[in-house]
């Protein structure tokens, strides 16, 4: 096998990922809508997505193939946002009619006054578009409102607390999640046995909320429910909190700790009565930021882990400093070197099973002997 074979295999995958969502149209091109998975209560539901224009594709390509994935790829950099569309989401016998914004995103907040079944958590969402000029489009997309017993809500940062995304290792973040194996992919040893964990509580039966936050741009949204699932993470929203694109209105995307501010405030407001466990990592805002919110909302937070990306001692002095402001409620700010400490926190607390926690150990711990092997060859 030549040197250059994964790297081949690692572009004709990467390129299909990008290209998956142009398939839709089945090459006609036109008016298409994506929708992302969405969440809510028993009182309201929230729906987000974006309408595209987008080309058709031209006759001589084929229908599969690396050429196809290609002009996939091309039109899907050069489709545009469709402003104005006339957007109809229903849900159960709630309905809500509204207008996408300039850039072509709808944002919706339907609230529930027709009952929805509380057997089940995910509900289906309908989704009818139409817009002047164009066909109208029927779609769906899936809502997450917890049981009624649900016990806590976790809320995760994902760049660096639950995948790696340092700037610099961007390119061999790309090569792990589509050429390794999936158990040696980005994901931080531990992380999927430890947030099936916290789903599923101390009775292992729970169906917790687990809602995603991300300081990436909504383009790479396939991308990380790709990485959700081959890591076997359990699936929730993914709330991104910025659109990167650069427009009249918004020539520059707001700071990304006031937008996940901004959103946490949004999901806590929306659950609540249900105690938090907030999740992230020590490299960007998330400890000041989530202590900010334990003052916010005293009582609400039950803890706070951050995941240790480097051992910086200044940032390490300013982590303990704010601890140190916890001190007098009832949140602990934990800084974690990896999933174990994390996982015997939330077991000490009551908020993992036995089970959980030994799980956690046992991927971590497979996890070293595996890079122990791999330094010896």
């Amino acid at each position: 096998m030549s040197w250059f074979s994964p790297w081949t295999s690692f572009v004709k995958r990467l390129v299909h990922v990008i290209a998956k969502p142009m398939k839709r149209d089945r090459g006609h091109g036109g008016m298409m809508v994506h929708p992302y998975r969405g969440y809510g209560s028993s009182e309201e539901v929230f729906v987000m997505g974006r309408v595209f224009r987008q080309a058709a594709l031209g006759r001589a390509i084929p229908r599969r193939g690396m050429l196809r994935d290609t002009a996939d790829v091309t039109r899907r950099i050069f489709r545009r946002g469709l402003a104005d569309a006339h957007v109809n989401i229903r849900i159960g016998e709630n309905e809500l009619i509204l207008k996408t914004d300039r850039d072509g995103y709808f944002d919706a907040h339907l609230p529930i006054t027709q009952s929805l079944p509380i057997d089940v958590s995910w509900h289906r969402a309908d989704i009818h578009v139409h817009a002047e000029g164009q066909s109208p489009v029927r779609t769906s997309v899936e809502v997450y409102i917890p049981p009624p017993e649900t016990d806590l809500l976790v809320i995760s940062d994902i760049d660096d607390t639950v995948m790696f995304t340092g700037v610099a290792e961007k390119l061999k973040m790309l090569y792990r999640l589509f050429v390794r194996k999936p158990h040696r992919r980005t994901a931080f040893p531990g992380v999927a046995s430890l947030y099936q964990a916290l789903h599923r509580g101390e009775t292992e039966k729970a169906e917790r909320p687990i809602l995603y936050v991300s300081r990436g741009p909504w383009a790479i949204y396939e991308m990380l429910e790709a990485f959700f699932q081959l890591n076997r993470i359990p699936v929730g929203p993914i709330l991104f909190l910025r659109e990167w694109g650069i427009s009249l209105r918004h020539p520059w995307p707001r700071r990304a700790e006031e937008h996940k501010r901004l959103l946490i405030d949004r999901m806590l407001t929306l659950f609540d009565e249900l105690p938090c466990i907030l999740i992230g990592d020590s490299g960007q805002h998330d400890p000041e930021v989530y202590t900010e919110i334990v003052k916010a909302y005293p009582g609400r937070i039950k803890a706070i882990y951050i995941r240790r990306v480097d051992k910086d001692p200044k940032r390490e002095q300013a982590i303990q400093r704010l601890h140190d402001e916890l001190a007098d409620t009832q949140c602990d700010l934990v800084l974690a070197p990896d999933s174990v400490l994390i996982a015997e926190h939330a077991h000490a607390n009551g908020d993992i099973s036995a089970r959980g926690l030994q799980a956690v150990i046992r991927d971590v711990k497979e996890h070293r002997e595996e890079e122990r092997q791999e330094a010896q060859m």
